[in-house]
């Protein structure tokens, strides 16, 4: 955990010192412009290199079936392409700042674009299902999301199948709109992702963005967030369920770079069986020109078995004293013996207390997704896996 008061940055290019803020980081379409990855770097040290599946090597990388996209029933004001990467909208909010980002850039010939027209109100969800093309290789993809100024809508991307993918998200919130976005990781075991979702807001704009991670071998989420205009707003809440052997890893950039805009970042994770680990590393940048800010964030890991290890690091850079407000906080703690023999001392069985522990704890992120089909899948599927890992530990 730390707060940084740093000085104004510059911009950071090939071959100059090494960046002292986030906001001076390398950035470059060219997967060339990367050193190969080794573990050491200090955005890579809790990641498992060698689980990546090729996703940060273009050449060494062989290519599987592309993922395929599904959107359900398409409302008025609403618009689903594929364009090729010659298209103007592809890469104009997201430049790749790491090596399996620009690498997905490279990879990724075509793009998926949906596009809400100015002042579309749609009533209910869109769904895009997303299917892996198969654990024969990698996979790369490409997102770009336009939201018209003044729309409001809820978007859900729901990852399932086997897949080993690495893939950029691009979201444009134009001035005055409200996105609801969820994004859902249910690959099947063996999968990996690796992904980079960035989002840039208008005046007055406003994001909420839900991401639970239950599935794969190795998921690494990657979401940055910046500015364009006065008044700009996010929710960043997450969830996520490792078991044994699986690695989640979720890692937030908000740069503040405009004044009067805030965010709020709320991240929680369960961890249950040998060898499950979950990361999560929040980084809030202050700069200079950014007077008026407002933001928090929290990230709270529940431990429900010896041998799960979940790291935790929430990092302030503030280049301004003129703020509203900024802070962080991190907690990481075992089951609570004490709340469950509460509820057994009423009558209530000990698997049954230990399942409304477990969904109390992720209540609060649960109840922000903007759909009841989805809760109430995502509740039976927290207490499938907490019932798993608890016949397996019998």
């Amino acid at each position: 955990m730390s707060i940084e008061v740093a000085s104004r940055p510059h911009t950071h290019g090939a071959g100059e010192a090494p960046p002292k803020t986030k906001s001076q980081l390398l950035r470059s379409f060219d997967p060339a412009d990367f050193p190969a990855l080794t573990g050491r770097e200090e955005d890579w040290r809790f990641t498992p290199i060698k689980r990546l599946a090729g996703l940060d090597d273009a050449d060494t990388a062989r290519a599987a079936g592309p993922v395929e996209y599904t959107a359900r029933e398409l409302p008025a004001g609403v618009e689903v392409e594929t364009v090729d990467k010659s298209d103007p909208r592809p890469g104009s909010i997201l430049k790749p700042f790491d090596r399996p980002s620009a690498v997905a850039w490279a990879k990724s010939g075509k793009a998926l674009v949906v596009t809400v027209e100015a002042e579309a109100e749609i009533a209910e969800p869109l769904w895009i299902d997303v299917t892996g093309g198969g654990l024969d290789g990698a996979s790369w993809a490409h997102t770009f999301i336009e939201i018209g100024h003044h729309a409001d809508v809820t978007v859900i991307l729901r990852h399932t199948g086997a897949a080993r993918l690495g893939d950029n998200i691009e979201i444009a919130v134009g001035d005055g709109a409200h996105l609801r976005m969820v994004s859902v990781a249910e690959w099947d075991r063996d999968s990996v992702q690796v992904e980079h979702q960035k989002a840039r807001l208008g005046a007055d704009a406003k994001l909420d963005h839900i991401a639970v991670s239950l599935g794969g071998d190795l998921v690494r989420q990657f979401l940055s967030v910046d500015y364009a205009g006065r008044g700009g707003s996010v929710d960043a809440y997450g969830l996520y369920f490792a078991d044994t052997g699986q690695h989640i890893e979720h890692r937030q950039l908000v740069d503040h770079s405009v004044p009067d805009c805030r965010s709020n970042v709320n991240y929680r994770g369960a961890l249950q069986g040998e060898t499950a680990h979950t990361v999560w590393v929040g980084d809030v940048l202050i700069q200079d020109a950014a007077t008026g800010t407002d933001t928090y964030e929290i990230n709270r890991n529940l431990v429900l078995s010896d041998g799960a290890r979940a790291d935790s690091v929430p990092n302030l850079e503030i280049e301004t004293g003129e703020i509203v407000g900024a802070g962080h906080a991190s907690t990481t703690g075992r089951f609570d013996e004490e709340h469950l023999f509460y509820l057994q001392s009423r009558g209530i069985p000990e698997d049954e207390a230990r399942r409304l522990v477990v969904k109390g704890f992720f209540n609060e992120i649960v109840q922000k997704i903007p759909s009841e089909e989805l809760r109430e899948e995502l509740n039976e599927t927290i207490v499938a896996r907490l019932d798993a890992g608890e016949a397996v530990a019998s």
